[in-house]
């Protein structure tokens, strides 16, 4: 886990509970006009967010952030695909991932880094079964019995 400069965390607590995580990546996010200043103002959703490549880039798809209120000509779109920036090595090894059966990469959280730049942890998925999720709300009901003992 990495520290983070402001406080701002913005989780999609939908994703860990219709997914498998199998690899969590870090990956830089472009950003325009004032997108920043919006995320700094911890306005953004991740809801239904997933990424996919074009050209052999990552980048990611539904993430909402909203229009910054002080923004006036200057203002950017809330619901644009924005690119991802990860080294090749890793870009490679994703689209490798991704073009077998039943595997996707969806964001998980988005946050301000120590060093002041956007970041986006996007992880290697796997969708779960109904089993798997009655499974996991068992496991997550035990957790929290054990925490109250």
């Amino acid at each position: 886990m990495s520290k983070t400069k402001t406080g701002i965390q913005i989780n999609n607590k939908r994703a860990g509970f219709d997914y498998e995580f199998l690899e969590t990546y870090d990956a830089g996010i472009v950003l325009v006009g004032t997108e920043i200043k919006s995320l700094r103002a911890g306005r953004a959703s991740l809801q239904d967010a997933f990424c996919y490549f074009v050209n052999g880039e990552l980048y990611v798809k539904g993430m909402n952030i909203a229009t910054y209120f002080w923004g006036s000509w200057g203002a950017h779109e809330p619901a644009r695909d924005r690119k991802l920036l990860l080294n090749r090595k890793e870009l490679r090894h994703l689209h490798q991932a991704v073009q077998q059966k039943g595997l996707t990469i969806v964001a998980v959280r988005l946050y301000i880094a120590d060093n002041g730049y956007a970041k986006l942890r996007i992880a290697l998925a796997r969708g779960k079964k109904e089993y798997d999720k009655r499974q996991s709300i068992k496991e997550k009901d035990m957790r929290r019995e054990m925490e109250r003992e």
